[in-house]
């Protein structure tokens, strides 16, 4: 089971064929192949990246199904 990797919430949902919404604390996941990008999502609808805020060996190895 996918856990959200700011909040390690559970409550993930699937909004694309590689991407994912963590209902707990409100960001956008995107997942490819052993690779996962975050992403906050602004008033606008804009993404904008948060992954200088989590290191490259403490992000977690997820394959999309």
């Amino acid at each position: 089971m996918m856990r959200c990797p700011n909040c390690n919430s559970k409550d993930i949902g699937k909004i694309g064929s590689h991407q994912f919404y963590c209902w707990g604390c409100f960001i956008e996941l995107t997942v490819n192949g052993d690779k996962m990008s975050v992403y906050q999502v602004e008033e606008d609808g804009t993404l904008s990246s948060l992954d200088d805020l989590f290191f490259e060996e403490d992000m977690p190895q997820i394959h999309a199904n």
